[in-house]
């Protein structure tokens, strides 16, 4: 049975979807960059990809935990990143909610029929793939069974919310960061071993600062 603590951080964060997002510019202030730079490359380029990821969440305990994984090794420039579910609009796909979750049945194996979507975050434009990605935030009852695409997926894990709200959590990592060009030293999230950076952490900036506002 879900927990009161829970069940209360779901119903505030439903009602904090519905009004304006925090957005990406704390994180970017953080990076060193101007929310400016991204809007210019977001203009330069004409036809976008247009994607989406799941950020999926379900209780567990007093808090909730979200899905995240980790790309394969691979030629490409998101290869080894940590990501949350998702990928390109294909045709077929109604939506870009569709998008979401059918990548993430594909990539770990949770049915979409059994996610409850409750709102979307800010979309994110990410310029060494031309993606700009819709993040959908779904609800599950229930912990998942996960059942990964060892093609897409080279491992999945979890972190609480109370890991996330953790100032101890939020940290900086030097990497290449090509809408600038150079190597820099850029803000990001230490869960269970691994580094997020990037535009999943953007992300899951923007859900952090949704649920300070509840706390």
């Amino acid at each position: 049975m879900m927990s009161s603590a829970a069940s209360d951080l779901i119903a505030g964060l439903r009602e904090a979807l519905k009004g304006p997002l925090p957005g990406h510019e704390g994180f970017l202030q953080l990076s060193g960059w101007r929310t400016a730079a991204i809007d210019e490359a977001r203009k330069q380029d004409k036809s976008p990809r247009e994607s989406a990821v799941l950020v999926l969440l379900h209780p567990a305990a007093d808090t909730l935990r979200t899905t995240l994984i980790v790309r394969p090794q691979y030629d490409g420039v998101h290869s080894g990143q940590v990501a949350f579910p998702g990928g390109r609009w294909e045709v077929g796909d109604v939506d870009l909610r569709s998008t979401a979750l059918r990548e993430a049945e594909e990539e770990i194996g949770v049915q979409g029929a059994s996610v409850e979507v409750i709102g979307t975050l800010s979309t994110v434009y990410i310029p060494p793939s031309r993606s700009l990605v819709s993040p959908y935030v779904g609800l599950l009852p229930a912990s998942p069974v996960y059942t990964p695409d060892v093609r897409e997926v080279a491992e999945v894990f979890e972190t609480s919310i109370s890991d996330l709200l953790d100032p101890t959590s939020l940290s900086r990592t030097q990497r290449y960061v090509q809408i600038v060009g150079v190597d820099a030293s850029v803000p990001c999230f230490k869960l269970h071993g691994r580094e997020v950076w990037g535009a999943t952490a953007m992300m899951l900036w923007e859900l952090r600062e949704l649920l300070l506002r509840l706390t």
